[in-house]
């Protein structure tokens, strides 16, 4: 059975997915998705590096690695001892998600006067042991939107990572470590228009 809650640890890739509460929806404008990915950016930038991710109206996914302790800033390290920045970084990676979630949560309420959880809870992670696996993860998050008959195209939706790995615009996306699992931009492209194949990867979904 697969753990769906598993625990977040340093330097391990994890699939992140989560949808609104009984399968509502959790973006009703463009001006939404732009909050929730600046909010994410606010909050996950610090502890997380982020490879793909796709929004929904009414999930999303992101494929993300949980950055080593080395990789934080001196302040934090200055002030304890590693084995203690660990734990830290383990927490507040979980912490920081349910801050996204309370925030994003906050501000859909107000707009949609609503009441009660946005986000089913707890949020669904597993972790991507094997890294073969990546560059067919990073193409199923990025097809979601065909998937669910969103976009007939989805290399033509907007809010998933597919364009923004392509350019050359400065992002926290690690688009060139993306890149080299598919060899090179050309075959990232070229794999993106074939046929998904689910079988290779059902043990990673979350849906």
């Amino acid at each position: 059975m697969k753990n769906y809650t598993c625990k977040l640890e340093e330097d391990k890739f994890y699939h992140i997915y989560n949808r609104g509460n009984n399968k509502d929806k959790l973006f009703y404008s463009n001006a939404n998705y732009e909050y929730f990915l600046r909010k994410y950016d606010e909050y996950l930038s610090d502890f997380v590096e982020t490879y793909a991710f796709c929004l929904l109206p009414n999930h999303f996914h992101f494929l993300v690695r949980i950055k080593n302790v080395s990789k934080l800033t001196e302040s934090m390290i200055s002030l304890k001892a590693i084995s203690s920045i660990k734990e830290e970084v383990i927490l507040s990676t979980e912490e920081r998600f349910r801050r996204l979630f309370i925030t994003y949560s906050q501000a859909i309420n107000k707009q949609q006067n609503r009441h009660g959880s946005l986000f089913e809870k707890p949020f669904r992670r597993i972790e991507i042991s094997n890294t073969k696996y990546l560059a067919n993860l990073v193409f199923y998050i990025h097809a979601n939107p065909t998937l669910h008959g969103i976009d007939k195209d989805f290399r033509m939706y907007a809010w998933s990572s597919y364009h923004r790995i392509l350019i050359s615009k400065p992002s926290k996306l690690q688009k060139a470590e993306v890149i080299e699992w598919f060899s090179d931009k050309e075959n990232y492209v070229a794999f993106h228009s074939q046929k998904i194949e689910i079988e290779k990867i059902k043990q990673l979904l979350l849906e």
